[in-house]
């Protein structure tokens, strides 16, 4: 199936001069993780002196240094060259999803002139490492493409309910939120003809600069106003079960200082902390892990797909659930921080799953 990568260009021009320069940031993350040039150079396939000649054009053009080097002790970025990283990291965090969106879009458009034309699972889910990973594994099944759009768990029923999806993602908290999040479910999944699948758990939590410095340890240390936080969008599941908890809590999001200041996925707020823009964020312990930040454990979601019975019958589905219940997907899985495989695979009715929820509500 054809694939399309869309990836921002970082070019710098100043406001008096005709000069713009584009700075690879890949290599100076390479640098960064390494200590090495000659990896960098290897990773972007160029030679050591080319990328060494860019590394001087870039700190020419700035007037500061991004790398420095030390006979015996490798390289390492100054603290310009570390910013520029950090802001990259955050970009892609940010707006990854969504240009992994724009991308599927222009996919959809452009398939109906190409041949052969594979068959196309369409996935509404909100973005998540366990989707990531199913979707990577997809990916290399021959002759089945997956039309994945990033949307949260309330608009992915919708689409399912108005066919706008074959495969719709929903996650729902255990213990006293449960039952505020079962409603969705009464309203748009159908048991005369909808099921859903079990798939995965997934801890959330805050995160917080490494080593805790500042002691945070529940939602109330982050409403005493000092605390630098930073949101979820008002459009994602996260967001709503952060403003549950905080009224569950008896919280006022307004003492929060950064509560109106919000990222669009999980990854993005980890790299907002990580930065030093905030001290701490909710979300999953993964992107906590992956920025090297702590986590403080709130609560589990279990992660569920829905889908029609009919499609379940289908030669699609079949091979997504031979690829859920795979060895390979579950080593994926283990390997994610704070994930856990769930049962994964299984199939329910509807009236079994909302019996289950009702029961553990």
């Amino acid at each position: 199936m054809l694939r399309i990568a869309i990836e921002p260009v970082w070019r710098f021009h100043w406001d008096d001069g005709p000069q713009s320069i584009v700075v690879m940031l890949s290599v100076l993350s390479e640098i960064r993780k390494t200590g090495k040039i000659t990896s960098a150079a290897h990773d972007a396939h160029l030679s050591y002196r080319h990328v060494w000649n860019l590394i001087e054009q870039w700190s020419a053009f700035f007037g500061v240094p991004l790398v420095e080097t030390q006979r015996g002790k490798g390289s390492k970025l100054t603290a310009f060259g570390n910013k520029l990283v950090w802001a990259g990291e955050r970009m892609q965090a940010r707006l990854g999803p969504q240009l992994d969106n724009l991308a599927q879009e222009l996919v959809t458009e452009i398939k109906p002139f190409l041949q052969p034309h594979p068959t196309v699972i369409r996935v509404h889910a909100s973005h998540g490492f366990a989707v990531a990973k199913l979707r990577e594994l997809l990916d290399r099944e021959p002759g089945v493409g997956v039309d994945l759009r990033y949307v949260s768990s309330q608009h992915s029923l919708v689409s399912l309910a108005q066919g706008a999806c074959d495969l719709s993602g929903l996650h729902l908290p255990r213990g006293e939120l449960r039952a505020q999040s079962i409603q969705a479910c009464r309203d748009w999944l159908d048991p005369r003809q909808d099921c859903v699948i079990s798939f995965v758990t997934r801890e959330m939590g805050l995160m917080v600069k490494r080593g805790n410095p500042l002691s945070i340890r529940s939602l109330a240390d982050i409403a005493d106003g000092k605390i630098r936080f930073v949101n979820r969008d008002h459009d994602s599941g996260t967001r709503l079960l952060f403003d549950q908890l905080l009224a569950s809590h008896g919280l006022d999001e307004a003492r929060i200082n950064g509560a109106q200041q919000i990222e669009f996925t999980h990854a993005a707020v980890a790299a907002y902390v990580a930065s030093d823009m905030a001290d701490a964020c909710f979300g999953v312990e993964a992107a906590a892990r992956q920025f090297g930040l702590d986590f403080i454990r709130i609560l589990t979601e279990d992660y569920f797909f829905a889908c029609h019975q009919s499609f379940l019958e289908s030669d699609p589905m079949r091979r997504i659930l031979d690829v859920m219940k795979g060895d390979d997907f579950h080593c994926a899985i283990a390997a994610l921080p704070g994930y856990q495989p769930a049962d994964t695979g299984s199939v329910h009715t509807v009236r079994e799953f909302l019996d289950r929820l009702d029961a553990e509500a």
